[in-house]
């Protein structure tokens, strides 16, 4: 669909939806449409650059029906269109609630340990806001915050389809893999700490990715401390996370945005990252200021592999229904960045590049 029919279509649809929701009374069934558009701009000092060009349309709808509800988006890219998320839900009390269909994996910091346009290394390794089909019980409150699922498979249910939004397990023809069955546990306790608000937490999950080549199934673990700690104006964000694949061999395939890549089989994924809201004045609603630093360190066999790096400092600013993104992303041996991989040791990826990322989004 061409992208300025896409835009003409959100715009009704938005209106549509703001008549809707005006409409609608408490207990009553309610429907909301909306979406996104958003361009992108980029200067790279390791390959050619790009001017300001249509990053992404997508379109949401949510809907509640008494304990019923539901949630999707779909997104266009250039050159692929992708699922982010489409499931339906049951509310069991006010606390809490049981979803079924493809969403956010509950892993680490929520909903992301980051809060740059760029994301953080995490999100490379399919550890950060990952999107997978599967069941989750959740339940919070002000204090503290439980989840559990069961995870069948990546969103589409196959490791050869690199269109997608997810990282997630590529089927390659050196690493056959594909993502089965996994079981998740997330814990969050949030309390008063140092003048400000601390959420301490701890993530785990086990399960399996399929080998298509040999026949049979290899491990596939991971676990996470996280914390988050909130003052006025400041957010400081800490996990260290770790993954594995039991596979034979130092490396597995990912995919998404049409490229599959390699990543280390098994790794440490520290991130530190720290954000200030400046004071409300001036033209802009909003204006948070970050520096979002992870790597990846390979551990175990290390004969091909090498850690990697990124760091993100920028600004996002708030204004009415638009939300624009001004990141510098340096990485070392880190993709997306330049590199060959997350954790891979090749040939000129030990170094490190830069780009400027400037983000303009539209949301109805």
């Amino acid at each position: 669909m061409p992208v300025r029919l896409l835009v003409y279509v959100l715009c009704v649809l938005g209106g549509v939806s703001s008549i809707w929701a005006g409409s609608a009374k408490a207990n009553e069934p309610a429907f909301d449409l909306g979406g996104a558009v958003r361009f992108n701009y980029g200067w790279l000092d390791y390959g050619p650059s790009s001017g300001f060009e249509p990053e992404l349309v997508r379109v949401d709808a949510s809907g509640s029906a008494g304990d019923a509800f539901f949630s999707l988006q779909y997104r266009w890219y250039d050159g692929f269109d992708a699922v982010h998320h489409a499931y339906g839900g049951w509310k069991i009390d006010e606390a809490s609630d049981v979803r079924v269909g493809i969403q956010q994996v509950p892993f680490g910091l929520l909903p992301y340990a980051a809060q740059s346009f760029w994301f953080g290394s995490g999100y490379y390794l399919g550890i950060e806001d990952d999107y997978d089909l599967g069941v989750v019980w959740q339940r919070g409150d002000d204090a503290r915050q439980w989840h559990a699922g069961v995870f069948f498979g990546d969103e589409y249910g196959t490791g050869g389809r690199p269109g997608r939004y997810s990282f997630d397990v590529a089927t390659t023809d050196d690493h056959p893999y594909r993502e089965r069955e996994r079981i998740h546990l997330r814990y969050e306790n949030t309390r008063a700490a140092w003048g400000g608000e601390l959420a301490l937490g701890a993530s785990a999950f086990s399960g399996r990715v399929e080998d298509r080549a040999r026949g049979g199934h290899r491990g596939h673990h991971g676990a996470a401390v996280h914390a988050q700690w909130s003052r006025d104006a400041w957010t400081w964000q800490a996990q260290w996370a770790r993954y594995r694949y039991d596979v034979p061999g130092a490396r597995v395939s990912l995919s998404a945005f049409l490229f599959p890549f390699d990543i280390a089989a098994e790794a440490d994924v520290p991130t530190l990252n720290v954000a200030y809201a400046l004071p409300e004045s001036g033209w802009f609603d909003g204006i948070t200021c970050y520096n979002n630093l992870s790597s990846s360190q390979p551990v175990g066999r290390r004969d091909g592999l090498r850690e990697s790096w990124q760091n993100v400092t920028g600004c996002s600013f708030a204004k009415g229904k638009s939300f624009t993104y001004v990141d510098w992303i340096a990485g070392k041996n880190m993709w997306f960045a330049g590199g060959p991989g997350v954790g891979i040791d090749e040939p000129g990826g030990n170094r490190w590049r830069s780009r400027l990322n400037i983000n303009i989004g539209f949301y109805f």
